[in-house]
């Protein structure tokens, strides 16, 4: 499956580059800088949907009491946590021609740098072992808890006086339909490889707790 989903996603991103730069027309105001937007909003959009499936997995974790939705939920964290640190330095290298600073307390950005702080604090928990036999119980009520920024991120620049474009908004964007293509083309190709290595991941966690059992258990 993971073999499979690795295929699709780089036979996947290989057309989202050709509409990238082939399809989509350059943008007459920002020039071929607006290229990043076809990386960074990918990036944004699939970090969030990180951050659901963590907390997801986290409500599965108290109800079911099983860690596979343990192990999935770090998993898709330290994705989260890559894609929306990858989408604040997209959005600074975009930034810096546009608005002439590579970075500004606008309410989107500064909402989005507070989430990807909670998450990383989520997965320094993680490798501390903290809560011993709990911890699964502990990284669950966290995993909860941290999704509260995840709606304000979404929002921010929606309900806020931001700076930030809401590309997809009741304002729109302003994009031509082939920037649409395009835009839709990476979300979905970005989309792909984040199945593939969100399930690489899992199953390196899963075959790692196996190990340690094993171990554990000849110890004994």
């Amino acid at each position: 499956m993971t073999a499979l989903l690795a295929g699709a996603a780089a036979l996947a991103l290989a057309a989202a580059q050709w509409f990238i730069w082939v399809y989509a027309p350059v943008e007459e105001t920002m020039g071929v800088v607006q290229k990043i937007f076809y990386i960074h909003l990918p990036m944004a959009w699939w970090s969030m949907i990180s951050f659901l499936v963590v907390f997801a997995a986290s409500v599965l974790v108290l109800v079911r009491k099983d860690a596979r939705w343990d192990r999935l939920a770090g998993a898709a964290c330290e994705l989260g946590v890559l894609f929306s640190g990858l989408a604040l330095v997209t959005g600074s290298l975009w930034g810096k021609p546009i608005w002439n600073v590579w970075w500004t307390w606008d309410p989107r950005l500064t909402t989005t740098l507070v989430m990807w702080f909670v998450y990383c604090a989520y997965l320094i928990l993680r490798q501390s072992g903290a809560g011993g036999e709990r911890g699964p119980v502990v990284r669950a009520a966290l995993g909860i808890v941290a999704f509260l920024d995840v709606p304000l991120v979404f929002y921010s620049a929606r309900k806020w006086r931001s700076i930030h474009p809401t590309v997809f908004g009741s304002q729109g964007g302003g994009l031509e339909p082939e920037m649409v293509a395009a835009v839709v083309a990476s979300i979905l190709a970005m989309g792909i490889l984040w199945a593939a290595i969100l399930s690489l991941r899992a199953r390196q966690l899963g075959q790692a707790a196996a190990i340690r059992q094993i171990f554990l258990h000849q110890t004994k």
